[in-house]
């Protein structure tokens, strides 16, 4: 079950932060407009398939905030407090979304090259596995981390547990 953490954390960052942006490219329809018939009204969706539904959308984006700590404004033009429809969904104004597209298409990268997913239900990494609510992910064990325990000497023979 453990195992699994990662993949799933993977795949709700990816929906959270693909139903933030659905919501921001919107415009200023209201939350309750639907989208033109066979279109969904995102613009400038550059990673996330151009007919991702907007539930989708918003559960990617909400796992990408979850994963870092931070709110829309870390990556989308508005005001923290306003209204989502007043935001600029689609602009590229801040880095940081450039920063989020470029992560978003290592982590895809690093799940098909090195663990073979081709189901992106079941990823092994995400933004999550890195960044553990945090902007920047730790590079190193925090200086207040345990030790892990030395190993064992590879002389002492291993005996199985009774019951085993």
């Amino acid at each position: 079950m453990r195992q699994n953490i990662p993949a799933f954390a993977l795949l709700v960052a990816g929906s959270a932060f693909a139903v933030s942006v659905a919501a921001a490219q919107t415009g200023q329809a209201p939350a309750s407009a639907p989208p033109p018939a066979g279109t969904p009204g995102f613009k400038n969706l550059q990673v996330f398939p151009k007919d991702i539904t907007r539930p989708h959308l918003i559960a990617n984006m909400k796992f990408f905030a979850q994963s870092l700590g931070v709110r829309c404004t870390f990556c989308h033009v508005g005001t923290e407090g306003q209204p989502l429809s007043t935001f600029d969904f689609a602009s590229d104004a801040k880095r940081e979304k450039q920063t989020a597209r470029k992560m978003l298409a290592m982590v895809h990268g690093i799940n098909q090259q090195y663990f073979g997913v081709t189901d992106f239900n079941n990823v092994k990494v995400t933004c999550f596995t890195c960044h553990r609510g945090a902007t920047k992910p730790l590079t190193a064990p925090p200086a207040d981390a345990a030790a892990p325990p030395p190993p064992a000497p590879a002389s002492a023979p291993h005996k199985p547990e009774r019951g085993a």
